[in-house]
Parts: structure tokens; C-alpha cells; sequence
């Protein structure tokens, strides 16, 4: 293997300019700010964990972790997702903490991938966790919230498809009980959203007639509360029958947010981790194929930690949500240039300080009086006509200049011995 150049970085890594980061930092305000309003109170983690214990407890597949090893020859992981480190913390530092918690977070997190895959070996999520509640009302809370997020992070245009494995899971158990391996093809198929190799898959499994309209008849199930109704009729085994009911009553609180027009239920959805239990969710923006949050309940990773509960939550996919923004999303600084010359200087930087201590963002940069041209004046910017100075590249939306001992206003028109005079 050659040695990589320079400016190369590994596969899957990216660098943020300044524009990308102010943009990223604003959704990330934007989410936090909202999930606090909720009751989540922030989290952080470490980068690093045990392989043996949250590593092994990740809902992330072996082959897709990053390993490493300490001074000592343990195996660590760099985290690929929030969940089990937050597990851990909830069994260990949070322990004496009643419950419900709940917990929000930003991160990055690490997945190994493959290079010719096209994603990104590291990304950020913003997400919560509500840790202690079993209730349908707990799950109704965090699709809520998710979709307040997203609302709050600029994402306007979305929709979230809400599913629950137990359905599936007694769907099968009901009509493919001692056909395992059948079951996880099937499943395999709707997790990668082949409803035509599902479909090849039933013709292939030499089922009666009446077995394969059953199992067929979940992919038309998409839709509003009446889906409940359907499936219910769908299926008689009491595993699926207790998990249409949990969806009806999630749906009911979801009406009484006011958010249902957010929201679809689709019984194809089983989610991505293996260690859902229960409701999963999927939220999908306009004009992105990718999910941009997803989330559900898993009331067994807890267990593996030393403190069992039930716990819901949810990931939104900040990097993905900074692609679909674009030019959106970021927040604008409104710069101010100050300007001086030796003799000036003193000036010119108490002026700065006194302006960043209002809060203002203030660049100061010693410059001849000759670099402003005399016709450049009549540009320069007032409360008033909204131009805008560009010097050196960089847009500003005030100058003030401090040259031979004088210096402009805070608008950079008048004063004596003002710029380019």
C-alpha cells in the first residue's frame, strides 16, 4: 500500500469549513434548545469504551466497529452509537436516579464501512433517551419530540413511519413458527425495503394460499389509524394482537400532540437494530433518500448493563439534516471590520473590546487608509441602506476605521480622519 499524501484523509472522514460548521452547530443548538424545553437534560460520553462491554452491547455489527488497542492490550472501541454508552451511565454514575430519565446528547460516532459504499465512517446524531417508562404515552413522547426537532432544526417537509416488531415478529411466529431462517430472509427483505424479493421470497416457500395473502397483506398496511383496525383482523396470534394495540394508543396520544399529520403507520418498518423490542420509527425529509431521524424502544439493552428497564429514544441524523439544508440552516453573522493604523491601534482595539462585550463578532485588522479607496466610501454601510463591505473576501456588515490618531463611527461614513479621507 502506498503512503497516503499529505492532504489525504482515511475513507469515509470529511473536513467542515467554517460556513459548514456554523451551520452544523446551528442545528445542533436548534435541537438541543428544543429537547431541553422537553425535560432532556444534556449528556456526554466518552469516544472511547470498552470492547467488552459496551462494544459487545452495541446494536452495531462486530465487522462495523472501530477497534483498538490500550497500552495494556485491551480491546476499546470508538462508539457507533449513543445508546449503549448512555446505558452504561444510566446503570453505574445514575443508578440512585429514579426513574423516568431523560437524556439528550450530541456526538459523533464511528461506523466502519466499505469504501465503495459512499457513506461516512463518521457522523453526528443529536438524539434523547427516555429511560423508565414502559408506556405507549413514553413512545407517543419521543415521536412527538422528534418531530419537534426536526421542525426546530429547519426540516419542514418530512414524514415518520411508525412500525412494531412484535407485530411482525408474531406474524411469523403465527405462520413460519418452525421456518426460521425463512423468517429472517423475510425479514432481511423489508429491512431493505425489497417488497419484490419479499415477494419472491413467499412464492419460493411452497406456503398455502391463504398463508401467503396473510403474509403479503402487511405491505398494503401504510397508512392512518385505520391500519391498526386492519391488522388487527390480519392476524389472530396474541404477540401481534398486543402490539396493534400499543400502536393504537401511541397513535391517540400522537392526536392529542397535534402531530399526526407528520405521522404514517407502515407494519413493514422492523428498524436497523436488533435490539428493538418494540415501536420503531423512521423519518423521512423531501428530496432525501436517507433517513434523517430514527428511533424506538428497547427495553432489553438495559439488562445487559446490571439495571433492567424499558427505555425509548431516538437519533437525528445531523449530517445527513446539514445536506439537506444546503444553504439553509445556518445562522448569520453579521461582522464587524475595524480597521487602524499604528497610530490608531489603542483605539481601534478598545472600540473592538467594547463591541464583543455586547456581543457583537468584531474582525480587526491593521490596513493603510490608502487600501480603502475614496469611491469605495459609498458603499460602506449605514443603519439605514443595508450594503454590505467586502474586504479581503470576507463580507461585513459595519466598518470603523482608526487612522492618524482619528477614527470613523460605527458605520465607517463619518468622523475625522476617517478611512480613505
Amino acid at each position: 500500500m502506498s503512503k497516503p499524501k499529505v492532504f489525504e484523509k482515511p475513507i469515509g472522514v470529511k473536513d467542515y469549513l467554517p460556513l459548514a460548521v456554523s451551520r452544523l452547530r446551528h442545528i445542533e443548538r436548534q435541537a438541543l434548545e428544543c429537547m431541553k424545553r422537553w425535560g432532556y437534560e444534556q449528556i456526554m460520553t466518552p469516544t472511547m469504551e470498552y470492547y467488552d462491554t459496551v462494544g459487545v452491547a452495541s446494536a452495531t455489527s462486530d465487522q462495523k466497529l472501530f477497534k483498538l488497542l490500550n497500552n495494556r492490550g485491551t480491546t476499546l472501541v470508538l462508539r457507533s452509537d449513543m445508546t449503549a454508552p448512555i446505558a452504561r451511565v444510566v446503570a453505574s454514575l445514575l443508578k440512585e436516579e429514579p426513574y423516568p430519565l431523560r437524556l439528550s446528547y450530541h456526538s459523533n460516532v464511528f461506523r466502519a464501512i466499505e469504501e465503495e459504499a459512499g457513506r461516512e465512517a463518521e457522523f453526528f446524531q443529536t438524539g434523547v433517551e427516555l429511560v423508565g417508562d414502559p408506556s405507549p404515552e413514553a413512545d407517543a413522547e419521543v415521536v412527538a419530540l422528534a418531530i419537534a426537532s426536526l421542525k426546530a432544526s429547519g426540516v419542514d417537509r418530512f414524514k415518520i413511519a411508525i412500525g412494531h416488531v412484535g407485530f411482525l415478529n408474531g406474524l411469523f411466529e403465527e405462520t413460519l413458527r418452525e421456518r426460521p431462517d425463512a423468517q429472517e430472509e423475510l425479514k432481511a427483505c423489508l429491512l431493505g425495503r425489497d417488497y419484490v424479493g419479499y415477494r419472491q421470497k413467499l412464492s419460493g416457500l411452497s406456503l398455502s394460499g391463504p398463508v401467503v395473502k396473510e403474509l403479503e397483506g402487511i405491505l398494503r398496511l401504510r397508512g392512518a389509524k385505520e391500519v391498526c383496525e386492519q391488522a388487527l383482523q390480519l392476524s389472530g396470534n396474541a404477540t401481534a394482537q398486543a402490539s396493534i394495540r400499543h400502536l393504537c394508543d401511541l397513535w391517540n396520544v400522537l392526536e392529542a400532540y397535534d402531530v399526526t399529520a407528520n405521522v404514517l403507520i407502515d407494519l413493514t418498518m422492523i428498524g436497523d437494530f436488533s435490539y428493538y423490542t418494540g415501536m420503531t420509527f423512521e423519518g423521512y425529509a423531501a428530496d432525501l433518500g436517507f433517513p434523517v431521524v430514527s428511533g424506538g424502544r428497547y427495553d432489553n439493552l438495559l439488562a445487559q448493563f446490571g439495571r433492567p428497564a424499558p427505555a425509548t429514544g431516538f437519533a437525528l441524523k445531523t449530517t445527513r439534516i446539514l445536506e439537506l439544508l444546503g444553504q439553509e440552516g445556518g445562522e448569520e453573522t453579521n461582522r464587524i471590520l475595524i480597521g487602524y493604523d499604528s497610530e490608531g491601534r489603542i483605539r481601534a482595539l478598545e472600540e473592538a473590546g467594547r463591541l464583543r462585550a455586547e456581543g457583537h463578532t468584531v474582525v480587526t485588522q491593521r490596513m493603510l487608509s490608502s487600501e480603502l479607496r475614496p469611491d469605495d466610501r459609498h458603499s460602506f454601510p449605514t443603519e439605514h441602506d443595508g450594503h454590505k463591505l467586502i474586504y479581503r473576501g470576507t463580507e461585513y456588515s459595519r466598518f470603523a476605521g482608526f487612522f492618524g490618531g482619528a477614527g470613523t463611527d460605527d458605520h465607517g461614513l463619518s468622523g475625522k480622519g476617517g478611512a480613505g479621507r
